[in-house]
């Protein structure tokens, strides 16, 4: 296979105290209730969360029509006072959107959008097909509505222009030793093997490639593993680094573990591979993770660290700070 090139993606501008978020349904139908929370919370944090009428809209299980869903995301973009778009849930029916939307009409206004699940659809489309960094991050209705959902340390450093920033690893667990650099990429698995065969198959050469799905049995995990590997997709991966994987069992009485399941598929990749960092479905502190920018991935017998090395929107700020 042919290397997948990979360039440098456009920032959007970093979020201020007091901007405007606007909040978006492109899958899955949400509840007022779980809404009108999370904008409370964003309220807190100091910022003003906009969002239109029709999102509570539902046709079948999405929240409306794809045409309003994918006219929702284009309005978003380019409404001026809007400065980051941030989603309300996943569930399904982002991939409609595909067919709807022109990347490139989003280009001329780079904004941070953020969510996960099945929004990791959409965060490979707009990193790959419009060149724009995107963030693996908490949600609306799911992780703003929580007193501890959300890792605010990641979200400010992610989205506030933080130039360089470590992800503490002392939850995570080390897996296959090693040091690597590359692209932070990567999303959903399920939504990541979703796409190969399609026009917006992913492009992992290069990349540290971050996989976490949620309620999916191990011999699930193994086939799609297997999948990217056999599509090639792992061939030229710098690093993986899994997520928590929450509720990823058989049974509870089964005889092996997940991370045994994983090093059966991958071990023999040769590249740094650690296992249980929170960003997407998670028990607690969702971290905001910017696809697209520079990372180096460290794994040693007993630690693994994560750091950003570059900034994620723009202005880049000259100091460094650290996840506590």
């Amino acid at each position: 296979m042919q290397p997948e090139p990979q360039t440098a993606r456009a920032k959007p501008p970093a979020l201020q105290p007091g901007d405007t978020v606007g909040i978006i349904a492109p899958a899955s139908n949400i509840q007022r209730d779980l809404l009108e929370k999370g904008c409370a919370t964003l309220r807190e944090l100091g910022y003003t969360p906009f969002y239109f009428d029709s999102i509570f809209e539902q046709d079948l299980y999405f929240a409306g029509s794809v045409e309003r869903r994918a006219r929702e995301l284009e309005e978003m973009f380019t409404r001026d006072e809007v400065r980051a778009i941030i989603c309300a849930r996943g569930g399904y029916g982002s991939n409609y959107l595909l067919r709807e939307l022109n990347p490139q009409k989003i280009v001329p206004y780079p904004k941070i959008f953020a969510g996960y699940s099945d929004i990791t659809t959409l965060l490979t489309c707009f990193a790959d097909s419009a060149g724009m960094v995107a963030f693996h991050g908490p949600m609306v209705t799911k992780d703003f509505v929580h007193p501890d959902g959300v890792d605010l340390a990641a979200w400010e450093a992610a989205l506030g222009g933080v130039s360089q920033w470590e992800i503490d690893g002392n939850d995570v667990k080390p897996l296959i030793e090693g040091r690597a650099e590359g692209i932070l990429y990567g999303g959903c698995l399920s939504m990541l093997v979703a796409s190969l065969g399609t026009p917006h198959e992913i492009r992992t050469s290069g990349t540290i490639l971050f996989l976490e799905d949620i309620a999916t049995k191990p011999y699930q995990v193994d086939r799609m593993l297997m999948q990217l590997k056999l599509a090639g997709k792992l061939e030229r991966v710098k690093g993986i680094i899994f997520g928590e994987m929450v509720d990823c069992v058989q049974t509870k009485a089964q005889g092996y573990t997940l991370e045994e399941v994983v090093l059966h598929v991958i071990g023999d990749l040769g590249v740094p591979v650690a296992f249980g960092l929170p960003s997407g479905h998670v028990t607690r502190r969702n971290i905001t993770l910017p696809i697209g920018v520079q990372a180096a991935l460290r794994v040693s017998s007993t630690q693994v660290s994560l750091t950003i090395l570059e900034s994620a929107t723009t202005p880049a700020a000259v100091t460094t700070r650290s996840k506590s």
